[in-house]
């Protein structure tokens, strides 16, 4: 085995590197995995250009670019052991796999490589997520002249206020707010947070702590910083308990990467009535989702369950050795 494959190897794992040198035991390289991760990360990048730019057809070929490396990097990942119709690993392999680990060495977490596998891994559901995301690329150069999509904003200004009853239903969840990092004198009549920051305060700048409650504004790419933001405050353990109402963007990758924080999400039922501060009512055209940051999901659910339907993601899969996680 060459010495760079060598450092790949967990260093408790021992037992495994001495199979491996005598043969007992094939060790599969994730230089090919890696690979695929990196096509997803340039088209990410190539995408956030393209958006800007309004180009749809490098929006098209980037979008295109990221879903098949993800299935491929799917059909990778699982042909490292056999695996049974539902994607967990059976015990029947042909040889016990123990490398790559999910969470290891640039390998996804278990529950992205399974949302991926659900999404993408039978080609039925690779045509369609392909055809849902190419509507999404045209959604976004069908935006009038102020730069806005239409149905995601109320305002070029981003000022789309929450319904006091869905205020006093997080208010209800989390006890008191702390902070309201993307808000507006106005919006703070309902709200009432201890501390909030506006537009001109810029919340993507400070630190974020205690209980918060967060409708971000809806245009790219401040919804993805205010949520990345909100993920990587939750991690951190700043944030010790939160409620961030979004659009259910469920193809974009700032949504994975708060769900896979979340402890719970609402999905609406029908949409959220915003109002302007002009007192009009800002009708979006999809629905949304309030993700729950927290221990206490039971509250949540009591909460929300008017609202919609509440999932709480799964994160308890089993690893490619056939041990439990």
């Amino acid at each position: 085995m060459a010495r760079d494959e060598q450092s790949e190897l967990p260093r408790s794992d021992l037992k495994t590197l001495a199979k491996i040198k005598r043969g007992e035991l094939s060790y599969e390289s994730i230089d090919t995995g890696l690979g695929l991760l990196a096509e997803v990360d340039v088209a990410d990048a190539i995408f956030a250009n393209a958006e800007r730019l309004k180009d749809y057809e490098v929006l098209h070929e980037a979008v295109r670019v990221q879903l098949t490396a993800w299935r491929e990097f799917v059909l990778w990942w699982d042909a490292l052991t056999d695996r049974d119709k539902q994607g967990r690993p059976t015990r029947k392999c042909n040889r016990p796999v123990t490398l790559p680990i999910a969470g290891k060495n640039g390998i996804p977490e278990r529950m992205t490589i399974s949302r991926q596998r659900k999404r993408l891994k039978e080609p039925d559901k690779y045509e369609a997520a392909l055809v849902e995301a190419f509507e999404h690329c045209r959604a976004i150069c069908d935006a009038d002249k102020s730069g806005v999509v239409r149905g995601t904003q109320g305002t070029g200004e981003n000022e789309w206020f929450t319904p006091p009853e869905l205020i006093e239903l997080a208010r209800e969840v989390l006890g008191e707010i702390d902070l309201d990092p993307a808000s507006h004198p106005e919006a703070q009549k309902i709200v009432r947070a201890k501390q909030f920051f506006t537009k001109a305060d810029d919340g993507l700048a400070k630190p974020w702590r205690g209980r918060v409650w967060l409708n971000p504004p809806y245009a790219q790419p401040l919804i993805d910083h205010f949520a990345t933001k909100m993920v990587s405050e939750v991690v951190a353990k700043n944030v010790q308990s939160a409620v961030m109402l979004t659009h259910n963007y469920t193809d974009t990758a700032w949504f994975h990467r708060a769900a896979d924080v979340a402890d719970a999400i609402c999905f609406t039922r029908g949409r959220v009535k915003f109002y302007e501060p002009s007192g009009e009512v800002a009708a979006p055209t999809q629905g949304q989702a309030f993700f729950y940051f927290g221990s206490d999901i039971e509250r949540f659910a009591d909460a929300f369950d008017d609202v919609g339907f509440i999932v709480t993601p799964a994160r308890d899969f089993i690893d490619v050795t056939g041990d439990a996680s």
